[in-house]
């Protein structure tokens, strides 16, 4: 049986109420392993060195007096000064050693670990402060960790090391920043059996979104090797998103992954003291790879729920986690190593809603991974080793390889943060979200394009991807109070193409997407036309048949990757809105943007006006595409079925005859989607007059109707929409547009048929979506930037249209 000494106790006697006693990381190991281990998560055994044993080896050093010496006068904004005050306060700990009736329980603990794991077995050694990891503060990465530690003599150097690391320099300006007294503070040490995930991978679990807040989904992040790599932001890990509502009922909800380039691996070293671990690179082909299959990441999607569920419990409120994850490559075993609540999206309120935007745009230097959502601009100064942080001058733009906590006194005074490496793990992202700046991480060559002096502008307001701009351009921000903001009857929803943006503008308060646009995932993300993958012997260029396998590397078949990224990029929006409905529109390119996939060429004609040519329902039981829409047809289905996203409405686009909706509802059937199964329901764009004027046929195949008010009016007037010369023509407002969606509308209630707008009219023309309203449409879809805007308008319209009703029925009838 374990025996707690006087400064030792085991994880199994420790609860999270034991900061005092083991510091943050320490009381949440113990909480775990004593309380959730028998939920079925996994947390490798071990025991801390309580905060007693720091004060005892101070006291029995005779060094606490010397130490508060060293931290008179601090100068907390010289970096010189936190070196050399720093260093003083750390020798005089490593000089002091461990006293012998501390190391005894020490030793009798770890080779009580031997006993357990095997001889000479592995621990790893990390520090706990006392302080740490309160609700509002992170002390994470503050003080030092130590790996593959073996043995007696290499443990009692690890545990004086850590103890020592409560005066590094970041450390003890963090301590000043957040106002904890240096001689309040104390340092517990874990000493836990390691895992062997340098054999395997390892990574950090979020259970929210880190860069927008968004709380339904579960962000695991991973690489190859052991984690600190990946906390210290030295590789662009995998990404994986789980929607936490789907996967509580059951539902394989991986709706989203993305594949980090994984370049350096962190593995144990050769043997001895002095290369514990070391860091080698990945070969190219395991880059290419995900690090961990889906099933591994459902499981630790489980884990996340069931630590956050128990915090969340604990704290009578809800409490978003931050969680270290590792696999053991020997025995395939998934383990969580820490958790802590998170600090930076879960203490902001929602009641300001504040949006970016770009108002002019540049010469794109450097892209990256944008955190955050803000814009930034200044002179770049290029850093690339820490001795030169005094060059450092507030308000510029920090340009660096990467960054570690020794860099935060300097970081603290950026205008935003750019780095060659990193992911949204990374020591850079974690800080920059802190301090409320945008960061652009991972761009592979920022210190090389970008020279000390440049002009730049930081944009991370453009979805997942982050920019950096030649020069000083114009922004603006956007303020909206979302108290006591009022919703219309009408639905007010959006138009949205990029999943990049989802999470962020499921923020601002809406009734769902009008209208997906598939044709903005096919072509940013799988930038393959479905044909080239279905029969890609007809691809005759090389180079375009190179081009494609590198895309689909990995997939046995090549169809797979057209079906998974279109079911993730779908999956994505749908699970920001849900459970709102989610609008899809299946793919509406016209022949020549056809052409213009990889591989496009091989299987669209030449047409002389693709606007109104092969393009929409025709397609997809033409034996032309026939199969291009099977894939596309998977996809929504693995989106409904796995993902469990029955909030997808499918929208089949420029269907001109009845007889074409009648086909399309037998082809989307013969791929497994019918009309009215596990709710499934299919709309059509009314963009066509005969849709208008046929209405009450159509509504046979159909159960709602979206007005398409661009190519309404292109086709009611007859004007090329795309045409320069007769633009001054193109009216949405013109007395026949407005008839025909006047009567469009009135189809749809004569038919008890969903009516709805995702045009760009409302936006361009407010006047327009007063017109809607008068109309009684069920809904209006516009584009992001103008919802809000288009919200407080169609609130205002029908507060008048009922004052008018409330008037005409008070009025005295006439005698």
């Amino acid at each position: 049986m374990k025996q707690d000494e006087k400064y030792i106790r085991w994880f199994e006697d420790i609860r999270n109420e034991d900061v005092p006693l083991v510091g943050g990381k320490n009381a949440s190991l113990g909480e775990m392993y004593s309380e959730l281990t028998a939920k079925g998560v996994k947390i490798p055994d071990g025991f801390a060195i309580t905060a007693g044993g720091y004060w005892h080896v101070l006291k029995a050093g005779g060094i606490l007096d010397e130490m508060k010496s060293a931290m008179e006068g601090l100068d907390r904004n010289s970096v010189a000064d936190l070196a050399t005050r720093g260093k003083r306060a750390r020798d005089l700990i490593l000089g002091a050693g461990i006293p012998d009736d501390l190391w005894a329980e020490v030793k009798t603990g770890y080779d009580m670990l031997c006993d357990e794991y095997g001889p000479d077995t592995d621990v790893a050694v990390r520090s706990s402060a006392t302080a740490e990891d309160l609700p509002t503060v992170s002390f994470a990465g503050q003080q030092e960790t130590y790996l593959n530690i073996r043995g007696h003599q290499a443990l009692r150097e690890a545990v004086s090391k850590c103890l020592a690391s409560l005066f590094t320099d970041r450390a003890i300006a963090y301590r000043v920043d957040n106002h904890f007294d240096h001689f309040k503070v104390a340092l517990s040490v874990g000493i836990m059996k390691m895992v062997r995930s340098d054999l395997s991978s390892s990574g950090v679990i979020f259970t929210l979104d880190t860069d927008t807040g968004f709380r339904d989904v579960v962000l695991v992040t991973g690489s190859y090797g052991l984690g600190e790599n990946i906390v210290q932001g030295a590789v662009n890990p995998d990404e994986f998103y789980v929607f936490k509502p789907t996967f509580r009922k059951g539902y394989r909800a991986l709706v989203r992954k993305n594949l980090g380039d994984k370049r350096m691996k962190l593995i144990y070293g050769h043997g001895g003291a002095k290369e514990v671990t070391r860091n080698v690179e990945v070969p190219e082909a395991d880059r290419k790879k995900f690090c961990i299959t889906d099933d591994d990441v459902l499981t630790l999607a489980g884990y996340a729920l069931t630590i956050e569920d128990h915090y969340s419990e604990k704290a009578g409120k809800p409490i978003p986690m931050d969680i270290e994850w590792a696999k053991d490559g020997e025995t395939g075993e998934l383990f969580i190593v820490q958790a802590r609540p998170e600090t930076v999206q879960s203490q902001k309120t929602g009641d300001v809603l504040e949006t970016f935007h770009m108002d002019e745009r540049g010469t794109v230097l450097v892209t990256g991974k944008s955190i955050g959502d803000k814009i930034a601009a200044g002179k770049g100064r290029v850093i690339t080793d820490v001795s030169k942080l005094s060059t450092f001058n507030p308000g510029e733009i920090l340009i660096s390889d990467t960054t570690t906590p020794d860099w935060e006194p300097v970081m603290k005074t950026a205008a935003a943060l750019v780095t060659n490496r990193g992911g949204r793990t990374s020591h850079a992202a974690i800080v920059s979200r802190e301090l409320g700046i945008p960061a652009v991480v991972g761009t592979g060559d920022a210190t090389e394009k970008i020279p000390t002096g440049t002009d730049v502008t930081i944009s991370c307001a453009e979805g997942e991807e982050g920019f950096v701009y030649s020069g000083i351009l114009k922004f603006h921000v956007e303020k909206t109070s979302l108290k006591d903001l009022k919703r219309p009857r009408t639905e007010m929803m959006m138009n949205l193409g990029n999943p990049d943006e989802a999470f962020g503008l499921a923020m601002i308060p809406n009734d769902g997407i009008g209208l997906a646009r598939m044709e903005f995932i096919i072509g940013s993300y799988i930038k393959v036309h479905p044909m080239a993958l279905v029969h890609s012997e007809k691809v005759q260029d090389a180079a375009v048949r190179e081009e494609i396998d590198d895309l689909a590397y990995g997939y046995a078949d090549k169809k797979e990757y057209f079906v998974e990224k279109l079911a993730q990029g779908a999956g994505t929006i749908a699970a920001a809105f849900y459970p709102n409905p989610v609008v899809v529109r299946m793919s509406d390119f016209k022949t020549n943007e056809y052409a213009n996939l990889l591989g496009g060429k091989y299987f669209e004609p030449e047409e002389a006006n693709p606007m109104l040519g092969f393009r929409g329902a025709v397609r997809y039981y033409d034996e032309r595409y026939r199969e291009g829409f099977a894939l596309e047809c998977r996809a929504m289905k693995r989106v409904r079925d796995e993902m469990g996203l029955t909030n997808l409405i499918i929208m089949i686009p420029f269907c001109r005859r009845v007889e074409e909706a009648k086909r399309v509802i037998e082809e989307l059937g013969k791929n497994g989607l019918v009309r009215g199964e596990n709710g499934l329901q299919v709309y059509q764009m009314c963009e066509i007059p005969n849709n208008v004027v046929l209405i009450d046929e159509f509504s046979g195949f159909f159960d709602g109707f979206s007005i398409g008010s661009n190519d309404l009016t292109q086709l009611t007037l007859g004007v090329d929409r795309d045409s320069a010369i007769i633009a001054q023509t193109f009216d949405e407002r013109d007395p026949g547009v407005e008839k025909m969606v006047a009567m469009a509308v009135e189809g749809c209630r004569r038919n008890h048929r969903h009516s709805g707008l995702c045009g760009q009219a409302p936006s361009d023309f407010p006047e327009f979506a007063d017109f809607l309203v008068e109309q009684g449409i069920n809904s209006i879809s516009v584009n992001p930037d103008a919802l809000l805007k288009i919200t407080l308008r169609v609130v205002e319209m029908e507060e008048k249209m009922k004052a008018e009703i409330e008037e005409r029925q008070a009025a005295p009838i006439p005698r």
